[in-house]
């Protein structure tokens, strides 16, 4: 029998993987689309609907960013709704342990686990970002060395306030004095249905394993290879013993995508498709501002990559995670665009490719499950390229044959977020 695989889904609203200029592409913050969705997911026994988080429009050579337009509505607000239209499926939503507070997070949180049932969960995101800090009062600005340090505080604050009420129902004081913060009173909303909400964290960096570590249920995260997953399953879970916990106590969940056809040719020529559409020449553009640090508007996307060395720290993009030194990265660029003969257009479409499962149904099926067997990940948090209908050729078409094979559930087999992933209920710590 195939290990058991878990199964979760992203709204992609203001992402570079969604088309935006297909006709089915319809509204990122009309509830509709958010409940079409989760609906589909739920309709498919995922694990839980994810929802991102942005605290600040991001800007482009002083421009609001083009995916930006739209907006970017408050995720357990969005989650909250949904509740009251999902029976099973769990609510993740990203919220920043650097620009909020413990009490009123843990509070939030725990409300959202009440009014769904025992389903919550909570994606911890840091930011050292001063740009995002000037929407709040006292900036919000961190070093990067100490930002993991104050969500590994927030997390255990957290924990202590949904431990202050006992599993009877008893409230009780709570008190909690560290670096971070100092807190006492008493917590005004009784014990998760689930004991705590699931606690998720994003992140590949060294410092973001560790904290996953010390305190995550499930890791988000992305790898490009079969190899790469398997070195970073491996790397993860051995960091566990250390907090004393066991290898099953957190689950690896890279952010994939699928394009499935009826054959395996016809799902690679639509997944080229997929990628030309979501990797616009304006994009490509866009996409090599970023490295370069420079107005390229006259350069042409379908010609060959600037010559030019980037200029760094230039500032030319403002709340966006760059990824490596921009040196680097364009060395890189150019010897790509070399060996395979890459405009620089085709060479944004090369190198920003996320791991995507291509093939027929069949062929899906069997890479999810191998990916899985073979300790790359314990289950996928698939990113749609469309919404709200994304996700309906993996529910309607890849999710029949997981379950026929034995490797996804077919039923529901409890109610709360913990119980689809496999993971006990906390030990109250009163």
């Amino acid at each position: 029998m195939p290990r058991p695989m878990h199964l979760a889904a992203h709204f992609p609203g203001v992402n570079n993987t969604t088309v935006w200029a297909d006709p089915r592409s319809r509204s990122q913050i009309d509830f509709s689309s958010f409940e079409q969705l989760a609906r589909t997911a739920e309709r498919g026994k995922f694990d839980f609907f994810f929802l991102a988080e942005g605290l600040r429009l991001r800007e482009h050579n002083g421009r609001i960013h083009d995916l930006d337009v739209v907006g970017r509505p408050e995720s357990l607000t969005v989650l909250n709704a949904l509740a009251a239209v999902t029976e099973r499926l769990g609510l993740a939503a990203t919220v920043n342990a650097t620009f909020n507070e413990p009490y009123e997070l843990a509070r939030r949180i725990a409300t959202l686990d009440h009014l769904s049932g025992g389903r919550a969960a909570w994606n911890v995101v840091t930011s050292s970002d001063a740009f995002t800090g000037e929407n709040f009062r006292r900036g919000g600005y961190l070093d990067r060395a100490d930002r993991y340090t104050r969500a590994a505080e927030f997390v255990a604050t957290a924990r202590e306030l949904w431990d202050s009420w006992t599993p009877d129902g008893e409230s009780r004081p709570f008190a909690h004095e560290g670096p971070q913060f100092t807190i006492s009173g008493e917590f005004t909303v009784p014990r998760s249905p689930q004991g705590h909400p699931v606690v998720i964290q994003a992140g590949d960096s060294s410092e973001g394993r560790e904290f996953a570590a010390s305190a995550a249920d499930i890791i988000f995260t992305r790898h490009g290879t079969l190899e790469a997953g398997r070195d970073f399953y491996a790397d993860v879970k051995g960091r566990l013993a250390a907090y004393g916990r066991e290898a099953d106590s957190l689950k690896i969940m890279p952010g994939v995508t699928v394009v499935v056809g009826d054959n395996d040719a016809e799902a690679q020529e639509k997944a080229a498709e997929i990628r030309r559409q979501q990797v616009s020449p304006q994009n490509a553009i866009l996409a090599a501002e970023q490295i370069w640090g420079t107005d390229l508007s006259a350069y042409d996307p379908d010609g060959p990559l600037p010559a030019i060395d980037p200029v760094t720290d230039s500032g030319i993009t403002r709340g966006r995670v760059l990824h490596g030194d921009p040196s680097a990265v364009a060395a890189r660029w150019r010897a790509l665009a070399e060996a395979k003969g890459l405009s620089l257009r085709g060479t944004v479409i090369e190198t920003t490719t996320r791991q995507s499962f291509i093939g027929s149904p069949s062929t899906v099926a069997a890479e999810l499950t191998a990916f899985v067997d073979q300790r790359a990940a314990d289950g996928f948090i698939l990113v749609p390229h469309l919404t709200p209908g994304g996700l309906d050729d993996v529910v309607d078409r890849v999710v029949p044959l997981l379950q026929e094979s034995g490797a996804f559930r077919s039923e529901y087999t409890g109610s709360t977020l913990r119980s689809h992933l496999g993971l006990p209920e906390p030990v109250w710590k009163g």
